[in-house]
């Protein structure tokens, strides 16, 4: 229940920014906004305020603005979306994306001015503050002593031959002197039990070189002053929006050539779950792990698709190109058919989620009944 409940809380607070910058450019623009509403009819409760109905729906799964004139209807009325020029057109619709890179800056910056988890290494400023700094197993080789002693990624080195060491470079060099005649390690996994251990090094063919199969890196929690805080929340938020566009270039180029999807998708089923395994970690993990969903959002809603604003900004470059518009009719029929692609990809990645965390879903089910 608590994971579903915090879960909901995330999308909420997404879905809101990212509508409320639909909104509040769109008032800029002087367009008349029908209807701000949260989740998707039907409706449980509403309010006029001026022009707008604020509104709170059923389905507490998304969002939605509703802006006259955004179908093209009521193009010759002045506060109508269709009435306005191209370039005020792309700002509403630019604006929801805007807002939760936005939001993401927001939240990295707070993150980093309370401590965020983060690799300690030499290029830390000496206005960083750095806490519960540990070593972190980041991966581990296939058919090496390390995966063979049932070490596995995100497992915390407490120590390596009875010393407990914070610096990786200090415990890499004490394997690499001891490890041939075997090191005791002690690891500490997700459920905090500790695992003594003795790994030998070995030839890696993988690698090509002699270890034991294991590379890691010091993570501790870092903090800055107030205006360092923000100028790395900028920072962080340009590096994920990078690698999330880096990662989805990587996944539009293999449906393509390949016609398989070389990375693993997750839909509301699955988000739900990591949501609840970050929660349990702390507030601080959940804060950054919402900030890198609202960069997800961001770049999902702009891509070129129907039915996404991204799809919505293309054919207003159509527009431009052509010198007219689309005809209504057919932009519509375009986006509607975007929606109902969309729907049945959220279909099958939620299907997908239920195959793949379906002993997760009904343990918390269960816990749910009995409550």
């Amino acid at each position: 229940m608590g994971t579903l409940l915090i879960f909901l809380i995330v999308l909420s607070l997404l879905v809101f920014v990212h509508e409320l910058g639909h909104f509040l450019m769109a008032k800029r623009m002087g367009m008349k906004v029908e209807e701000f509403g949260f989740g998707f009819p039907p409706r449980i409760w509403g309010i006029k305020r001026g022009e707008t109905t604020y509104s709170v729906n059923a389905i507490p799964l998304g969002g939605f603005v509703k802006i006259k004139g955004e179908s093209g209807e009521h193009s010759h009325d002045e506060d109508s979306f269709a009435s306005k020029k191209a370039w005020q057109r792309f700002l509403v619709l630019i604006a929801g994306v805007a807002m939760n890179i936005f939001l993401a800056v927001a939240l990295f910056s707070v993150g980093y001015m309370i401590g965020l988890p983060s690799v300690i290494d030499d290029s830390l400023p000496s206005s960083a503050r750095v806490m519960d700094e540990k070593i972190v197993v980041m991966q581990v080789l296939e058919n090496s002593p390390a995966q063979a002693a049932g070490i596995v990624s995100g497992d915390e080195i407490v120590s390596v031959g009875g010393i407990a060491f914070t610096r990786d470079e200090e415990a890499r060099a004490y394997f690499a002197q001891h490890a041939g005649e075997g090191v005791e390690v002690v690891v500490k996994g997700e459920d905090e039990t500790l695992r003594t251990l003795t790994l030998t090094s070995t030839y890696l063919p993988e690698a090509k070189t002699t270890g034991v199969g294991i590379g890691f890196l010091s993570t501790g929690l870092v903090a800055y002053p107030f205006f360092q805080a923000i100028g790395q929340g900028i920072s962080t938020t340009y590096q994920f929006t990078f690698e999330i566009l880096k990662a989805f270039g990587s996944l539009i180029r293999d449906l393509v050539v390949t016609q398989q999807v070389s990375m693993d998708l997750s839909g509301p089923v699955g988000i739900a779950v990591m949501t609840g395994k970050v929660a349990a970690m702390g507030l601080i993990y959940l804060l950054q792990f919402t900030a890198v969903l609202s960069i997800n959002l961001a770049i999902i809603n702009v891509l070129p698709f129907p039915a996404l604003d991204g799809g919505r900004i293309l054919f207003l470059l159509i527009e431009k190109i052509r010198g007219r518009a689309v005809n209504q009719k057919i932009e519509v029929v375009v986006h509607n058919l975007g929606f109902m692609l969309l729907m049945v990809l959220v279909v099958l990645v939620t299907y997908k989620d239920f195959v793949t965390f379906g002993d997760q879903i009904w343990g918390a089910i269960k816990s749910m009944v009995s409550i």
